[in-house]
């Protein structure tokens, strides 16, 4: 069965697939979205609303209505350091009013998105179903040859075969978009090739509840018995224990209690709440991955969010990175779209530009991840004279991180009025 042909169709209901699918309609154009599963309630994603997104929200008129949700703002994350607490990062230092950080279930981030999305007549949103490919034009007969990058440059993408509780559909659409997240099947259809960086840890997640007597939100405990976070969520606390790669089968034959002694250790503050957990059907593990496509885009076609880059946890700055994405490439290929046209050298243009700050953040992650790697081997992570530089230069640390991680190294802004005619 196929579909009338639309603008754009985009493969993956996350942070990137969801903003790009609002923008787009937002500037009148038809574009359907396609999510695999049934709702946005998945474990374990990521929950920060950075200060940048904030400012996108306002500028489409959204700021109000989200923070209106029952979210967690926080201007400032603490982390208790060897022992020492002490406050890392200061947003309150941003340029007003967008100088704090939202914690959001990212399922009610989209349900939001999507609720407002719905109020415009291009947006089409079709849940519990699955891109399982590509439609690509007829093979030439210089086809079939790899450009200089290695990647198979043979037929342009025409839109994505999909399968849902009807049936399979084509669903034509004049640019392709792959934000099915960091196992994307779609980049691999299109013949893009992702590098892996090397990531020394992986996290446990699981949910516990707050102390008695929490103490003041803190982002992490970190000392030479290991790392763990405490994500506030109201009640509870979205937390991770830190681990070296691989190493959660031999954590599960040590049994739970030697897990909760562990956790413990690490943070003393959940000693009275770490008994709930009683089950490894509790903790999920979360493989971190830090990769980067070396070509996002073929013809009619580009991948954006995780599918392009993976990043790390570190920083919470994955959905962020992943909502600029999407900004940058409705900016940029909204008037061609309006034209009937989608001219490869437009998202070759998208992805030098956001290729440059995912580079350098990805760069900062990988160097961040080899020094907290010291706790998962009982090392200490600082030395205490790096733990009383890192006391005495908090306050400027704190002005630069409030920039680098609640704005990003190249923040992007809408530039794409509503509406607009054909």
């Amino acid at each position: 069965m196929t579909q009338p042909q639309r603008d754009c169709v985009i493969a993956g209901g996350g942070p990137a697939g969801m903003m790009l699918g609002y923008l787009l309609a937002r500037a009148g154009l038809a574009v359907t979205v396609v999510e695999k599963h049934a709702d946005f309630f998945r474990d374990f994603r990521g929950d920060t609303v950075h200060p940048s997104t904030i400012t996108l929200l306002a500028e489409l008129g959204l700021r109000e209505k989200f923070l209106a949700l029952p979210v967690t703002q926080l201007c400032t994350l603490d982390a208790v350091v060897e022992g020492e607490r002490m406050t890392l990062v200061d947003f309150g230092v941003l340029r007003a009013p967008d100088n704090f950080l939202v914690l959001a279930p990212q399922w009610d981030f989209l349900d939001f998105l999507a609720q407002e999305a719905r109020t415009l007549p291009g947006f089409d949103l079709q849940m519990d179903t699955e891109a399982i490919g590509l439609l690509r034009a007829p093979l030439d007969q210089d086809a079939g040859r790899e450009d200089a990058q290695g990647t198979d440059s043979a037929g342009d993408v025409l839109g994505l075969r999909v399968r849902s509780a009807g049936g399979d559909q084509q669903i034509h659409a004049r640019l392709t978009v792959a934000a099915d997240g960091r196992t994307s099947a779609l980049r691999e259809a299109a013949g893009l090739r992702a590098v892996e960086s090397g990531v020394p840890i992986d996290v446990l997640w699981f949910s516990l509840p707050k102390p008695s007597e929490p103490p003041p939100a803190t982002l992490a405990y970190v000392s030479s018995a290991g790392m763990v976070l405490t994500i506030d969520r109201g009640d509870t606390y979205q937390s991770g224990l830190i681990i070296k790669k691989g190493a959660f089968p031999a954590m599960q034959q040590t049994g739970i209690t030697e897990f909760r002694t562990r956790l413990v250790a690490a943070a003393p503050v959940l000693a009275g709440v770490a008994d709930t957990l009683t089950e490894w059907e509790q903790i999920k593990l979360l493989t971190v991955q830090i990769n980067r496509l070396l070509r996002w885009h073929r013809p009619g076609f580009i991948a954006i969010g995780d599918a392009a880059h993976a990043m790390s946890p570190m920083f919470g700055v994955g959905v962020n990175y992943a909502i600029q994405d999407a900004v940058a490439l409705a900016n940029a290929i909204t008037p061609q779209l309006r034209q009937g046209v989608v001219p490869e050298r437009t998202l070759a243009g998208v992805q030098a530009r956001r290729e440059r700050p995912v580079k350098v953040m990805q760069a900062i992650q990988g160097r961040g991840h080899r020094v907290i790697a010291r706790a998962t081997v009982g090392q200490r992570v600082l030395s205490l004279g790096a733990v009383r530089l890192l006391r005495l230069g908090s306050p400027v640390l704190r002005r630069i991180l409030a920039r680098v991680v609640g704005v990003g190294l190249l923040p992007e802004h809408v530039r794409t009025p509503p509406g607009g005619s054909r």
